[in-house]
C-alpha cells in the first residue's frame, strides 16, 4: 500500500516538525503501508491559518492529488485540519482522499457525546467550527478554544527544545483542563503540528477527569490504510460520481481544457479516444 501523505508545512521553515511527523507516521503504519511525506514546495507553508493563504498553497495540494493519481498511490492524506482542497481532490481522483478535520471530528463524535476543539491560533477557530459543522457534527460541538499562538511556525522549536515543547503542552492542557471542568468529554487538538508533539510525548488524555484527546494524525494514517483496504474488498468502489463528487462528462472536457488548460488530467483524453 502506498500512500500519499500531504503536509501543509514547508520543510525549511519547520525542519525539527518534519522529522517528528516521519518518525510518528512509521510509528502507526502498518508493515505493508509506505507512506510518502510532501510539504509546500512552491509557495508559502508557513501561514495557513489564514484564508487567503491556504487558498494559494490548497492549489499545489490539488496539483499534487494529480501527482499522486498518475504514479499509482493508493491513497491521498491532507495532513492539515482545515483539510484544504478536500472536496476539490475527491473530484478530481478516484483513490481515497481522507483528510485530517474531518477524520479527528468522526473519531471525537466516536469517543464521546461531545467534543472541544483546542487550536493554536485563535484565527483558525471559525474556519474549523465551519468545517466541523460542514461535516454534521454541530450538535457534538461543546466548545472552541485557542492557545493564542499568532506566529504558528513557533511550534517547530517545541520539537528540539524540550522546555519549549513542555510550555506548549502546558500551554494546551490548560485549555483542556478549563472545557474539562465545562463538561467537554473529549478534546482534538486542532492543529496538525501538535498533535504530532503530543504523539512523541506519547499523552493521550487530560484534565481532571482524564478524557481523551484525539490525536488526529495517527486517526488519519488508520483511516487511510482503511480505506484502501474498503476500496479493495468492495470492488475499488469508493468516491460517488453523483453530485457532490460529479465529474465533467466526456462531451465537455475538450471545452472545459480549451479555456482552463490541462485541468482533470485524470480523466481520459477525449480527443485521443475519438481519433483511435
Amino acid at each position: 500500500m502506498k500512500i500519499w501523505y500531504q503536509s501543509m508545512t514547508k520543510v525549511s521553515a519547520w525542519p525539527a516538525y518534519n522529522t517528528a511527523l516521519r518518525s510518528v507516521l512509521a510509528s502507526v503504519a502498518d508493515p505493508h503501508t509506505q507512506i510518502e511525506v510532501h510539504g509546500i514546495e512552491k509557495r508559502g507553508g508557513v501561514g495557513d491559518q489564514y484564508r487567503y493563504l491556504e487558498f494559494i498553497e490548497t492549489q499545489e495540494v490539488l496539483d499534487n492529488v494529480e501527482r499522486a493519481t498518475q504514479q499509482g498511490f493508493d491513497a491521498f492524506l491532507i495532513g492539515n485540519i482545515c483539510d484544504p482542497g478536500l472536496r476539490e481532490a475527491r473530484e478530481i481522483t478516484d483513490m481515497p482522499v481522507i483528510g485530517l478535520g474531518e477524520t479527528s471530528s468522526h473519531i471525537a463524535s466516536l469517543m464521546g457525546g461531545n467534543f472541544s476543539v483546542v487550536t493554536g491560533s485563535p484565527k483558525h477557530v471559525p474556519r474549523i467550527v465551519e468545517n466541523f459543522q460542514r461535516y454534521g457534527h454541530t450538535p457534538r460541538i461543546h466548545s472552541a478554544r485557542s492557545m493564542q499562538m499568532i506566529r504558528l511556525v513557533d511550534l517547530d522549536q517545541g520539537f528540539s527544545d524540550p522546555a519549549m515543547g513542555q510550555a506548549l503542552i502546558e500551554r494546551f492542557l490548560a485549555q483542556v483542563d478549563t472545557v474539562c471542568d465545562e463538561g467537554a468529554e473529549v478534546i482534538v487538538p486542532a492543529v496538525g503540528v501538535l498533535m504530532v508533539l503530543l504523539a512523541r510525548e506519547n499523552i493521550y488524555t487530560g484534565g481532571k477527569m482524564k478524557i481523551p484527546i484525539v490525536n488526529g494524525v495517527k486517526a488519519l494514517v488508520k483511516m487511510g490504510e482503511m480505506a484502501v483496504q474498503l476500496r479493495a474488498s468492495m470492488g475499488q468502489a469508493w468516491t460517488s460520481r453523483r453530485c457532490t463528487y460529479q465529474q465533467p462528462p466526456p462531451s465537455q472536457l475538450a471545452e472545459i481544457r480549451h479555456h482552463y488548460g490541462e485541468v482533470y488530467s485524470t480523466l481520459p483524453n477525449p480527443l485521443l479516444k475519438e481519433s483511435s
